[in-house]
Parts: C-alpha cells; sequence; structure tokens
C-alpha cells in the first residue's frame, strides 16, 4: 500500500539542488521538505497510509544522511542542527518529523555503543545507502531474550511500539542476555520473516508506523553485537546519553507540530474567520482577543524553542569528547533536558488545543484536520509521565540530587 504523497508538481527535484553544506542550507533543505509535506498532510492524516512516498521523500532530500561523515555523502552535522530540522519536518507533518527524529537517533546509536570499528562501518554504510533506520526498543515491555549460539545470537519477543517498522530499511534491536543481566544492542534488516510487524491505529501521530512488533529469532552475528569484543562489553557514562538525546528528540517535533498549528491556523484565520458580530471589527486580525491568542502562544513557543536550543548547545562537549564525560555532567544535561522537556509538553498541547479559540467553530470541519495537530502531541506526550521530568528538575533544586540513568531518566 502506497501513501498519496505522489504530486510531482508540489516536490523538488533535489538531484538538481546544491548540495546542502552549512546549517543553514541544511535548514533550508528542510522547510523544502516541510512545504511538501504540509501541502497534503490533513488528507495523508485521514487515509492513514504507510508513509513509504514520505521515507522516500527523506531520502531524496538528503535529510536521512544529515549526522553522516561528508567523506560518505553525509551532511556531517551535529545535533544542534539535528534537532532544529527535526522540528521544521515536523512543522509540516509530525508523524514525519517524528520518524526523522527516530531514524536519527538509531544513525547514532551506533556511536553510542559501538566499537570504533563498528561505528565506522555502520555510519558509511547508513550514509551510502540511505538507510532508514526503525527501531524496536520498548522498556515498558517484557525484555527480548537473546541466546548465545555460538558464533550467533538470537533475538525473541515482543514489543508492544516499534517506530518506523515496515517502512524501514533496517531495525535496532535490544534484548538481555538469557540468564544474565547484559543487554545487547544489534542492527537488522527490517524485512525478513524472522520479524512480523503489526498494525498500527492510533488517534494521533498516524503515519508513524509505530505498531508492534514479534521476533522469532532474529539471527545476529556477535561481531554486530553492538560495543562486544569477545563478548564482553565496556561500559563507559556516554552509553546513558540516549535518554536525553531522544528526550530533545521529542522536544524538537513538539514543538514542530505547535509550530505547524500556529502557521496554520493564523493563515485560516487571515482568510477565513469571521469577526465576532458584535465586536465591532470588519476582519479577525484586528479583534483584540484574536491579537492576544497569537501574541501569546507566540510568545511561549519562542521561549521553548529558545532554551531547546540552548540546551542542544549546552551538550556538544560531551558528544565531540565522549569519552570524558563524566556521570555529574550527564546528570546535570539530564536535568535541563528534563525542564525543556516539561515546558514543550504544556507549551505545545496548549497552542495545538487553544488555536480553535481564534480559529473559530467552522474550523473544526473534518475536511481540514486541525485538531491533528493535537491529536498528535497528545498521542506522543504520554510516552512517559511529564511529572517525572519535573521532579527531576525539583530534586535537583532542592537537593542537588542527580537523575539516575534509566531507559526514562
Amino acid at each position: 500500500m502506497t501513501s498519496t504523497l505522489d504530486r510531482q508538481t508540489t516536490t523538488p527535484d533535489f538531484s538538481t539542488l546544491p548540495t546542502p553544506h552549512t546549517e543553514a542550507e541544511w535548514l533550508e533543505r528542510a522547510r523544502l521538505v516541510r512545504t511538501v509535506l504540509a501541502a497534503d498532510a490533513a488528507e495523508r492524516d485521514a487515509a492513514g497510509k504507510a508513509p513509504y512516498a514520505e521515507v522516500a521523500l527523506l531520502k531524496d532530500s538528503g535529510l536521512v544522511t544529515l549526522l553522516g561523515p561528508v567523506e560518505h555523502g553525509g551532511g556531517g552535522q551535529e545535533w544542534p542542527t539535528a534537532y532544529r530540522v527535526i522540528r521544521e519536518v515536523a512543522a509540516g507533518d509530525g508523524s514525519i518529523g517524528q520518524l526523522l527524529g527516530y531514524h536519527l537517533l538509531w544513525f547514532w546509536a551506533a556511536r553510542l555503543v559501538g566499537t570504533p570499528e563498528q561505528i565506522a562501518h555502520v555510519e558509511a554504510e547508513a550514509t551510502r545507502q540511505r538507510w532508514f533506520f526503525g527501531g524496536a526498543v520498548n522498556p515498558r515491555d517484557a525484555d527480548v531474550v537473546i541466546r548465545d549460539e555460538g558464533d550467533e545470537i538470537t533475538f525473541s519477543g515482543h514489543k508492544s511500539f516499534s517506530t518506523g517498522s515496515r517502512v524501514s530499511d533496517v531495525t535496532v534491536l535490544e534484548g538481555v542476555l538469557e540468564n544474565t543481566d547484559t543487554h545487547i544492542f544489534a542492527i537488522v534488516p527490517s524485512d525478513q520473516p524472522a520479524i512480523t510487524f503489526h498494525d498500527w491505529d492510533n488517534i494521533g501521530q498516524r503515519l508513524t508506523e509505530s505498531g508492534s512488533v514479534t521476533l522469532e529469532g532474529v539471527r545476529v552475528s556477535w561481531a554486530e553485537a553492538a560495543g562486544f569484543r569477545d563478548k564482553v562489553f565496556t561500559p563507559r557514562v556516554y552509553n546513558t546519553l540516549n535518554v536525553p538525546v531522544i528526550q530533545l528528540v521529542f522536544v524538537s517535533f513538539y514543538l514542530g507540530i505547535a509550530r505547524g498549528a500556529l502557521d496554520e491556523a493564523a493563515a485560516y484565520t487571515r482568510t477565513t474567520t469571521r469577526p465576532w458580530l458584535h465586536g465591532g471589527h470588519s476582519s479577525a486580525v484586528d479583534e483584540p482577543y484574536v491579537i492576544d491568542l497569537y501574541g501569546d502562544h507566540t510568545a511561549k513557543l519562542w521561549a521553548v524553542e529558545a532554551l531547546a536550543d540552548a540546551v542542544a548547545q549546552e551538550a556538544l562537549p560531551i558528544h565531540r569528547e565522549p569519552d570524558a564525560v563524566t556521570e555529574r555532567a550527564r546528570g546535570e544535561h539530564e536535568v535541563r533536558v528534563a525542564a525543556v522537556k516539561a515546558r514543550a509538553t504544556d507549551v505545545a498541547l496548549e497552542i495545538t488545543s487553544g488555536i480553535f479559540e481564534a480559529t473559530g467553530a467552522r474550523s473544526t470541519t473534518s475536511s481540514l484536520r486541525l485538531d491533528r495537530f493535537w491529536r498528535n502531541v497528545r498521542t506522543h506526550t504520554l510516552h512517559d509521565p511529564v511529572a517525572y521530568k519535573r521532579r527531576e528538575v525539583g530534586r535537583f533544586v532542592l537537593t542537588d540530587e542527580l537523575p539516575e540513568p534509566t531507559w526514562y531518566s
């Protein structure tokens, strides 16, 4: 089944465009992708089809190789740029923003836990071939069981969520070695008989292909077990940076969805919303309550975007010197991430539900599907309770307690 994103007249021929090199050029590329996605986002949300064409768009535009090495055709960019690119894409379509964010996370995961040789191999191959990554790593479920079978290991089990699933080229698996507490990550081809992806049919983020997955003896060479040498893993503090990074990925597409909602609502208000008949104004854009609403929402969004950018920049020394990061530096960064995650959640929910106060009753027509912005944010912000993010910040302020690294902190 294909998606409805097939209108050649709205899709640039990226092969004819100059290759982006700077952050500004990559952001401009992301804006082009946003424009393409936004053109029929409502229709595609209604159809809910697997986003094969949308993933092809991400590949053709080069965004999937944003973090890849330049020598292999990648963008050579760092996380602050990646977060802003995700934000732009999500403004056009929240689902595709999430897909790109998760893809970049799993692309980077080789650096998180891999050996130098594995990092070089994965990044070279993934960049040259423009792999699209999915992931089946949901910690709320029972651990996937890994069995040692000599030169190979096998993954068996079930996960409730597997973002990217059937539209991905490769999937990151994680499980626990049988009769131990040893966790192992590995990258495997997504299209194989031992992996079965199940349907995704939720109220929001409908095009993320985040349904459940069943693994039945997925075979992987021990040489591909991330970070292992002779079946032994040597841990480092940097291995725990997966949570701060993915939480900032979440922040990025929450803020992008909020921006998309605000921009689409403002366009509707300028052209279609009618002024209140007893307000004495001839245009909705002159209504004091409408002006106040857009001013309030925009100020709040700008504030959280600025905080998100600052927190991303603060992490650059950690990512540039991964072997030098201390538990203290990691913990303080996670507190800052928790703070921006809490604010982004609240502001995105407020904006995506609040736009209707300015757009008016007629904007609730099903054909516009303006509710998709709220549905998208509401669906994903249930990923982990935001109260626990505020708790991390509060405990740090009151007692200098650092968050203990877990799957969620």
